[in-house]
């Protein structure tokens, strides 16, 4: 499939998220990222139900969530309630993540397993073809704008063989320090969604960067 393209509203306006979702809207975006984050799983907190809750109603695109909390569990059936489309979860937040993975799926989400950079993807032997995306993280969890990690290309490689050695129909997102650059070698190697946060929201033309991410 061509690559998907999943801006990150952590980095966009909060004075005026409706402009912000009016340029969306507009894009060439196919997912909007939410990244919830509870200060315990990771150094910050970001934003909750409510923000969710408008971006239920003002987003035409599907809603890619990223729950960067401790026991996501709790939390399963109420962000189904807030339209998710895709639910990610933390291998690393997860006692029984098979468990979790059913949960997701059970209610009709797309089920995403997401890696820190620190995490190896053999971990994910077992249960890749239960998932229907791998996120890794390209950037330790928590802050945007930060310094893209230059392992995971690799990473993504071997992820990818994994997934098809093992049969698997699970697409690979990538989220962290994604621009032009890395991004193209992300594709090259086998990414399939790319998450793009400051340089989109920071950039001058945010429409034609994310039709520049969506060209790659």
């Amino acid at each position: 499939m061509k690559h998907l393209v999943a801006p990150s509203l952590l980095s966009a306006d909060f004075l005026n998220l409706q402009k912000d979702f009016d340029m969306l809207n507009q894009s060439e975006a196919d997912w909007v990222h939410l990244d919830i984050m509870d200060g315990v799983f990771v150094p910050n907190i970001s934003f909750g139900m409510p923000v969710v809750k408008c971006a239920q109603k003002a987003s035409k695109k599907p809603l890619d969530v990223h729950l960067m909390i401790v026991d996501p569990d709790r939390y399963v059936e109420e962000f189904h309630k807030l339209g998710a489309y895709v639910l990610n979860v933390h291998y690393e937040a997860c006692t029984h993540l098979h468990r979790t993975i059913q949960h997701i799926k059970s209610l009709g989400m797309k089920a995403g397993v997401t890696l820190n950079p620190h995490t190896p993807v053999s971990v994910l032997e077992e249960i890749v073809c239960d998932v229907d995306l791998v996120m890794l993280m390209s950037v330790n969890p928590g802050f945007g704008g930060q310094k893209f990690i230059e392992n995971t290309v690799d990473k993504v490689k071997r992820l990818k063989e994994m997934i098809v050695r093992k049969g698997s129909k699970a697409v690979i997102e990538i989220d962290g320090g994604v621009n032009f650059e890395t991004g193209k070698r992300l594709v090259e190697a086998g990414a399939d969604v790319l998450v793009a946060g400051s340089f989109v929201f920071g950039a001058e033309n945010p429409i034609e960067t994310i039709a520049g991410l969506k060209a790659l």
